[in-house]
């Protein structure tokens, strides 16, 4: 991040009373959680698992997304049907829930389910930055590719996928398996869209879009250029849908963000993966270990 996050001391909860927010800690099932407030906008928070920084929210503009790959993910929410209109959203992985906030406050009336396995994470969240009443989401504590398996077939116009073990996404989340579940669960012209981390050579990445690749006809990638230069560590977004991805308006709406991203599909796409190949469940592993500073909190 780039602003300048208080240090965490030894207190927990919030001082209302006297208009301050003071960090939050708590040992959750993934490791020691914090939700650090930011000094610059009163009720915005940084949610952190062992320093890992994991999601930001403003609970007075849910709309203002402050991490890069949470706005690309949020362009291609955009794009899946008008403006306004309700979405049936599943969100694997729930962090400090400001995706599905953002779909709230964006498409009123949208019926958004969030799987998240890390349940002490999810009671902290709830607790401290309770969702609104009429928000339209339900979240659950699960294993999210065991949620997967047992949702109903075409129940979802999106499939939001935001998984971390710490800094890493799970090794079960990244199989041939796992895609043809993700597509069961879409409606036809439904899109996919995950986070990922990865850097050069791009084992990780590549095999990721080689996987999905082999079930959905239609992949697009989005990442800054340094990213995808092998110049750093860094997220990129995989998108997959069984209609066309419409790439030239993503490009235009990454292009113009404050850390512009670029949008790669067809013949660079297929150059990028190379020769890479699918993975199963029986060779998936892990995305890489992030390199000492990637994802630091300043």
């Amino acid at each position: 991040m780039r602003r300048p996050w208080p240090r965490c001391g030894h207190n927990e909860g919030v001082n209302e009373s006297a208009n301050e927010q003071i960090p939050v800690i708590r040992d959750v099932d993934g490791g020691t959680a914090r939700l650090l407030p930011d000094v610059d906008r009163e009720r915005a928070w940084l949610l952190t698992v062992d320093d890992a920084p994991q999601s930001y929210i403003d609970l007075d503009a849910p709309t203002h997304l402050e991490f890069e790959y949470a706005r690309r993910l949020a362009h291609v929410i955009d794009g899946v049907a008008d403006e306004g209109a309700p979405l049936d959203v599943l969100h694997l992985g729930g962090g400090a829930l400001t995706l599905p906030r953002y779909v709230a406050a964006t498409r009123p009336g949208s019926r958004q389910d969030v799987v998240e396995a890390d349940r002490a994470l999810l009671d902290l969240v709830t607790e401290h930055l309770p969702l609104p009443q009429d928000s339209g989401v339900i979240v659950h504590g699960a294993d999210a590719r065991s949620w997967l398996e047992n949702a109903p077939d075409a129940s979802a116009d999106v499939l939001i996928a935001d998984v971390f073990g710490g800094s890493r996404v799970p090794a079960h989340l990244t199989s041939a398996e796992y895609a043809r579940e993700a597509r069961r669960v879409l409606r036809p012209g439904g899109i996919y869209a995950a986070n990922l981390a990865d850097g050069s050579p791009f084992a990780f990445l590549r095999s990721q879009l080689a996987t999905f690749a082999g079930v959905f006809p239609e992949l697009a990638l989005i990442a800054e250029p340094a990213v995808l230069r092998g110049r750093r560590f860094g997220n990129a977004v995989l998108v997959a849908s069984d209609r066309d991805i419409d790439t030239a308006r993503l490009a235009r709406r990454t292009a113009a963000d404050a850390f512009p991203a670029r949008v790669e599909y067809g013949a660079s796409l297929a150059r990028f993966i190379g020769d890479a190949r699918p993975v199963s469940d029986a060779d998936a592993v892990p995305s890489p270990v992030p390199p000492d500073g990637a994802f630091s909190v300043g």
